[in-house]
């Protein structure tokens, strides 16, 4: 019975650790299940609560460039060929820079440039700026951003896991924000 019972706890250990196998690719970047609680920390960059951000921001002088990395919502798949549709608006913290798509675990060639050079835009190309990257709270996609981020060598990057979620139950207002064009 003593045997049996370590048996089902190792298999279901190893259930575990393949299911994690699942989510993640190898270089670490979470691939699936974006909207799940999120670790304390990422590697590369400084994990800040709504009240240091607000501090940031009172302080900052315009330095802080903000990043949200909310995805993009996809265009209905039973919409009838050739019907408009106009997404929602996006709600932001004032100010933010909405890169949508860069959170994702794997980025298309195209989306690492357009992440790459919006970075490099908003910061003038100033490795050192303070950056701070969010979503919504327990989202993935801020995560991976903020890793990726600091593995492209910018070395002020700040990541809010509160995101929009967080800073609008601590009472401030959100505002409509559009997508960062491409350069």
């Amino acid at each position: 019975m003593i045997a049996l019972s370590s048996l089902c706890l190792a298999s279901s250990a190893q259930l575990r650790a393949d299911d994690q196998a699942l989510l993640f690719d190898t270089n670490g970047y979470r691939i699936e299940q974006f909207r799940a609680p999120v670790p304390a920390t990422v590697d590369g960059a400084k994990t800040i609560d709504v009240e240091h951000l607000r501090r940031l921001l009172g302080t900052a002088d315009g330095a802080v460039v903000l990043i949200d990395v909310l995805p993009a919502p996809p265009r209905p798949p039973r919409l009838a060929e050739g019907t408009l549709w106009l997404p929602p608006p996006h709600l932001s913290i004032p100010g933010a820079n909405w890169l949508p798509n860069v959170g994702f675990g794997r980025l298309s060639d195209e989306l690492d440039a357009y992440f790459r050079a919006s970075l490099r835009r908003l910061t003038d190309a100033d490795k050192t700026r303070p950056v701070v990257i969010f979503c919504e709270a327990d989202c993935w996609m801020s995560w991976n951003a903020a890793r990726r981020a600091a593995e492209y060598g910018y070395a002020s990057v700040y990541w809010y896991p509160e995101g929009t979620t967080g800073w609008e139950q601590a009472g401030h207002a959100l505002a409509v924000v559009a997508p960062a064009p491409a350069d």
